[in-house]
């Protein structure tokens, strides 16, 4: 969708008046604006109106932003939904947290409106509706060994169980398996999972790919010291 009035945006966060000034500053841009005051409320608005961009606070009464995050990505309808964390709390083990939970990107408070709008416009760029062919990576099923990974309806299979990948894990998993025992580099990665329109740190690849490990195993994804990543078949 590029015409930005469709876009739906959830903002998540205790402090109403943090609501209020986001809202007020997305509404300007014309987008439609939903919010909700902690991360339980959050989750069920998520299930309700199925937001392209849902941006999410921290530290929340009920239900956490970590653990909403976490909640989200369970529920196949918000498979595509590009989700930040907008909080204070900008150490390293917060934000990897967050990745793990299955974020996108994560912005630190305080935010001035301008480059928050900014942020979200280019977050946007990133929504690709369900079945929606990507430009880099080719679309269709890939078997390999006792994978099967098929992009089309977003669904991994090992040893003919489903695994529940986050979106950014699944299309980092399709990229790195759609040629094996190819060496992807960092810059490859990035273009071609994050775009080069965002600015991603080492730490979130290598927290993807530490979980991509956890669920298909630790022998296929490959690290090559000094250059990236490559998958290979177990033997």
């Amino acid at each position: 969708m590029d015409n930005k009035n469709n876009h739906k945006i959830l903002i998540v966060d205790d402090e109403p008046d943090i609501l209020e000034f986001l809202g007020y500053n997305l509404r300007k841009e014309g987008f439609e604006v939903f919010t909700a005051l902690n991360g339980r409320e959050g989750l069920e608005k998520a299930k309700e109106i199925i937001p392209h961009l849902i941006i999410l606070d921290i530290m929340m009464p009920e239900m956490d932003g970590i653990e909403a995050c976490d909640e989200i990505r369970k529920v196949p309808e918000l498979n595509n939904t590009i989700i930040a964390f907008l909080s204070a709390r900008g150490e390293d083990y917060t934000q990897i947290a967050g990745f793990e939970a299955g974020a996108d990107d994560f912005v630190t408070k305080p935010v001035k409106p301008k480059v928050f709008v900014s942020k979200v416009k280019a977050l946007l760029k990133r929504y690709k509706p369900a079945g929606q062919e990507s430009d880099s990576i080719d679309p269709g099923e890939i078997t390999i060994g006792d994978i099967v990974i098929d992009r089309n309806r977003y669904i991994v299979m090992k040893n003919e169980r489903e695994l529940v990948l986050p979106r950014k894990e699944f299309e980092l998993l399709f990229y790195l398996i759609s040629k094996p025992g190819k060496v992807f580099t960092r810059e490859d990665i990035y273009d071609n999972v994050w775009g080069n329109d965002i600015v991603v740190g080492d730490r979130t690849i290598d927290v993807h790919i530490r979980k991509l490990r956890e669920k298909i195993g630790q022998d296929h994804i490959q690290t090559v010291k000094g250059v990236g990543y490559k998958f290979v078949v177990e033997k």
